[in-house]
């Protein structure tokens, strides 16, 4: 399973990570034509991420990959064959379509049947191979269309999905990670907490992540331009791009050990106010050595968020698919609003570069706001969370 989430992890984001480069270079869009594209982007894979869970959830987890597989694959291919942009504005529209119908299934193959001891320990395997997949995909991806030529980041992903199609001939072993460890874990409840506790995290974890997912995908169009203005060679922009899928990686891999932030009010709200910080600071960064720094800063605070969303997601109940097209339906809503509102705001105000990351940090305030809203909503419905 892990491998299929790696090669999805890993076709998807050489794909569109690098498809705002594709676009700048083929079509001459600037900021605010990529931030409307991934937008739509986003409207899409919110749209179709909670039928595709539901799917998964009742028709089986590998019939729903299969579809996705075949529908990304196929639309890569279509790809590699043509440079008229309507083509490929329907490329990543039905691209978008199929993706949905992957992740909320593999996050729930990941979690099925575990225990809450065993649950910690496979959503942080899970987390740690796709973070790491996309972090060297983006950080090799401009190196490896370079040696392979431009049409590459359209045919490798499609050998990569036909691939996965292979793979899944074989029935995907889905046995619990911990099941060999069901003694040691015995007795030990890894997260004790009343229903109530778990439902207002989990509340709180699917608001922050969309807001997350504002920033994230309010910074993937511009890094183009943030490449320019430092004025970096070819050889580092992909270094300078991927920091922050470093941090989101290192974050990870500190809360997959450590399980002193379940259920933590105070850690949950210090990653969100270092989302902010991290997004003003890249975007509005005046030197490289700023815009490193608070790149790091966000890749830690969005581990945090990410990973409670899928998480408290996974923990709160037993309808893993249906939970897991909820978490990914959350994230398509972050990537549709954050570049909508950019792109927006670049169109009413086109003399001021800097309007769209002010509006976005603006949104990324208003989540702040909401979160403290929901917390006080729920606490007079719970005895105490502290």
């Amino acid at each position: 399973m892990f491998v299929l989430e790696s090669l999805n992890s890993f076709a998807t984001s050489i794909y569109f990570l690098y498809y705002f480069f594709f676009t700048r270079e083929h079509f001459g869009f600037g900021d605010r034509a990529n931030l409307a594209l991934a937008a739509w982007h986003g409207l899409i894979y919110a749209a179709f991420s909670i039928l595709a869970g539901r799917y998964a959830q009742r028709q089986g987890y590998e019939k729903s990959l299969r579809l996705g597989f075949s529908v990304m694959g196929l639309s890569m291919l279509a790809a590699s064959f043509s440079r008229d942009l309507a083509v490929h504005v329907a490329v990543v529209s039905v691209w978008s379509f199929g993706m949905a119908f992957t992740w909320p299934a593999l996050e729930a193959m990941a979690s099925t049947k575990e225990t809450p001891l065993g649950l910690q320990r496979a959503l942080g395997i899970y987390n740690l191979v796709w973070a790491a997949s996309c972090s060297v995909a983006y950080f090799a991806g401009g190196a490896l269309i370079e040696a392979l030529g431009e049409n590459s980041r359209f045919w490798v992903p499609a050998l990569l999905h036909a691939l996965q199609l292979v793979l899944l001939i074989r029935p995907v072993d889905c046995r619990p990670l911990g099941a060999g460890r069901a003694l040691e874990g015995a007795g030990r409840e890894l997260n004790p907490r009343p229903i109530a506790k778990a439902k207002s995290f989990l509340h709180m974890a699917w608001l922050a992540n969309p807001f997350a997912y504002i920033a994230i995908n309010s910074v993937l169009p511009v890094i183009p331009t943030l490449a320019e203005r430092f004025a970096l060679p070819p050889s580092a922009v992909g270094f300078f791009c991927s920091l922050w899928f470093f941090g989101r990686f290192a974050a990870f891999a500190i809360l997959w050990k450590w399980t002193g932030w379940h259920y933590r009010r105070s850690w949950f709200f210090t990653a969100y106010a270092g989302l902010i910080a991290g997004f003003m600071g890249l975007l509005l960064a005046p030197n490289l050595a700023v815009a490193v720094g608070a790149q790091l800063v966000f890749g830690l605070a969005l581990g945090l968020i990410y990973y409670s969303s899928l998480f408290y997601s996974m923990d709160a109940g037993d309808a893993h698919g249906e939970h897991g097209g909820l978490h990914e339906a959350a994230l398509g809503v972050g990537i549709f609003a954050g570049p909508a509102a950019g792109a927006a705001s670049l169109w009413l105000a086109p003399d001021h570069p800097d309007v769209g990351t002010w509006t976005v940090g603006g949104l990324l305030l208003v989540g702040w706001v909401a979160l403290v809203v929901v917390w006080r909503r729920d606490r007079g419905r719970r005895v105490s969370l502290d």
